[in-house]
């Protein structure tokens, strides 16, 4: 093999000539990391990371940095190669930045039950929904829940915010005096953790009521 057909085959020189659709997946990271570590060329480093990593940059950070032949400087240029590609791709996650978009995803069997449920909906940081959980069922009149019901799933998906919701069966979404005490506890409780209270939602069949839109949060 002649030294311009090793040339024409390092991937910088495959994408000129024939595209990037052309390169295979540890070619693609051979070109994001630049250039190899201890012995191993760039395209070897990155066998090794797609071996031990099959979701690629797509692992976070954290994983990267540990892969042999990364390191921290390395590892940051994949995670904000995975991001920006994330962030031109549709995301189908919901954005609820409004109380009518937080009552909207709860479920109509819920706002017509007969007892009062307490769901906490978790957002990242672009107030996309990642997960909604159910975190306690009370009574007919009241529903006991304790902070760490909330922000236990919160922590669990790295949510940035956080929006409480319950339902009054009653019909009327004013809020009682302990869903006023509730609301403060939640908002003490984020603030603490650094997962800020968002807004608590009260829906009933008549329509619902927001703390932050009131002034209340």
């Amino acid at each position: 093999m002649s030294d311009w057909s090793v040339v024409a085959d390092r991937p910088r020189e495959k994408l000129a000539r024939r595209g990037p659709e052309a390169l295979s997946d540890a070619e693609l990271v051979a070109l994001l990391l630049r250039t190899g570590s201890a012995g191993r060329s760039a395209l070897e480093v990155a066998e090794g990371l797609l071996r031990d990593l099959p979701e690629g940059a797509d692992a976070g950070f954290e994983k990267l940095r540990r892969v042999r032949g990364v390191g921290p400087v390395r590892a940051a240029a994949l995670a904000a190669a995975a991001e920006l590609s994330r962030r031109r791709r549709p995301d189908p996650r919901p954005v609820v930045d409004c109380a009518s978009a937080a009552a909207g995803h709860v479920p109509a069997a819920v706002r017509a039950a007969r007892k009062e449920h307490f769901l906490v909906l978790c957002l990242n940081a672009r107030r996309q929904l990642v997960h909604l959980e159910t975190v306690s069922v009370g009574t007919l009149s009241a529903s006991l829940v304790h902070p760490r019901e909330v922000f236990s799933p919160a922590i669990s998906h790295s949510a940035a915010a956080v929006v409480a919701v319950h339902n009054h069966p009653s019909g009327d979404p004013t809020p009682s005096a302990e869903d006023r005490d509730v609301t403060r506890r939640l908002q003490r409780c984020g603030e603490l953790l650094g997962i800020p209270l968002a807004d608590h939602v009260v829906v009933a069949e008549s329509g619902y009521f927001s703390f932050r839109e009131r002034g209340l949060l």
